[in-house]
């Protein structure tokens, strides 16, 4: 069954197109956005897809007008997708109340708790919906398909590939919540969307299963050390001792000085586009 996308707006970018999209999403029972920058290779033929998860209190604008990301997908033909954070406007009490929780801030989960569990279903969104209208609508390869991501996109990033290497064959992270059952961003939303058991938070912490995924492609992290969220909140440490525990490949890079916000993450898209450059583009 075919499903419609609505064009916002479009503006030509590098020879390209940014656009901005909307679409009524029958995963997540509401209208979802999303920007897509189509490459000027995608005029000749389909590109591989390289989708970016922003964090939290984000929209689907932050990404892609403040990392400078069109420059290099560009230059190496990839089409870009940012999805919005969450669902929005869905009418459950309290949506809007914290800006950890809610709106802008679905932690990519497919919660299970009423009332969210009837529109926050943003993991089976990211991995199966969002792509299918994407290969639906714009020239992509279907088969080259990567993701990354930012703070808690990073974090739904690892989640998403390390659960499904199958359809995304690189990932990538600036930033990422990379252990959320041990901070209190990750212990608030998985308490609130997923219920008390932490049995099931551990299929949406990359610490955990990063044990038996078996993602066997180089991870790449890069993290500011000057980040105020990184003691607390983030954890890398944590993600890059169970990566060492099964012989993963990471490549987690400190940057010092550099902290949680977009100029950290303009500075190093580049490193990240051509990562994915290299395990998608022919």
């Amino acid at each position: 069954m075919s499903a419609s996308i609505n064009l916002i707006s479009e503006y030509r970018c590098f020879k390209g197109t940014v656009g901005f999209c909307s679409h009524q999403s029958a995963t997540c029972n509401s209208e979802m956005k999303f920007a897509v920058y189509q490459p000027p290779q995608a005029k000749l033929q389909p590109v591989p897809v390289l989708y970016f998860l922003s964090g939290l209190t984000c929209t689907e604008e932050n990404f892609t007008t403040k990392a400078g990301a069109q420059r290099f997908a560009a230059e190496y033909g990839l089409m870009l997708v940012a999805p919005d954070t969450s669902p929005r406007n869905t009418g459950i009490a309290g949506e809007n109340d914290d800006w950890d929780f809610g709106s802008g801030a679905s932690f990519y989960v497919d919660a299970t708790e009423e009332p969210w569990n009837q529109h926050y279903q943003m993991y089976s969104y990211i991995v199966q919906e969002l792509p299918a209208l994407i290969a639906e609508h714009f020239p992509v390869k279907s088969d080259k398909q990567g993701i990354f991501g930012h703070s808690m996109g990073g974090h739904g990033a690892l989640v998403c590939a390390l659960r499904n290497s199958e359809i995304f064959k690189s990932v990538s992270a600036l930033a990422p919540i990379a252990a959320p059952m041990r901070c209190p961003w990750g212990q608030k939303a998985f308490t609130n969307y997923l219920g008390t058991n932490e049995n099931t938070w551990r299929n949406y912490d990359a610490s955990e299963l990063v044990k038996a995924a078996k993602y066997n492609r180089p991870i790449l992290i890069d993290q500011g050390s000057a980040d105020k969220f990184l003691a607390e909140q983030l954890l890398p440490e944590i993600f890059e001792q169970a990566c060492k525990d099964v012989n993963q490949p990471l490549t987690l890079r400190f940057h010092e000085g550099y902290d949680h916000s977009y100029y950290f993450i303009s500075t190093f898209m580049e490193d990240h586009i051509r990562h994915h450059a290299a395990a998608l583009c022919d």
